[in-house]
């Protein structure tokens, strides 16, 4: 299996655009099980490739297929004094781009 290696481009147009359609179709299978959708809650984090970047297609999907429903983010932020990645901070201020479009609320947690 492939992941997206620390980098928000390959989780959002690389690895991300393959997992997708799959990721869309189990989601709505989930939605069609349900009687009455109120929103998605999304957990994940933002300094890596997969959690940026595929979380960012996400949302983006939900916010296009489901626009009315809301959409609540819990988001982990890398933490500056624990970081193991030098991208992190770039991987998370592309997802925040991402995500002040798609989200309705997100809640920003600290890696620490």
């Amino acid at each position: 299996k492939e992941d997206a290696a620390n980098n928000f481009a390959r989780g959002h147009y690389t690895v991300g655009k393959e997992m997708i359609d799959k990721v869309n179709d189990r989601l709505r299978k989930l939605v069609d099980n349900c009687d009455n959708v109120q929103g998605f809650v999304v957990n994940h984090s933002v300094g890596g490739g997969t959690g940026s970047g595929l979380g960012a297609l996400i949302l983006e999907r939900l916010a296009v297929d489901y626009r009315k429903k809301s959409k609540l983010g819990f988001e982990i932020y890398p933490s500056p004094t624990i970081s193991n990645c030098v991208v992190e901070p770039y991987n998370s201020l592309l997802a925040t781009h991402w995500l002040l479009d798609h989200t309705e609320v997100s809640l920003m947690l600290d890696n620490e």
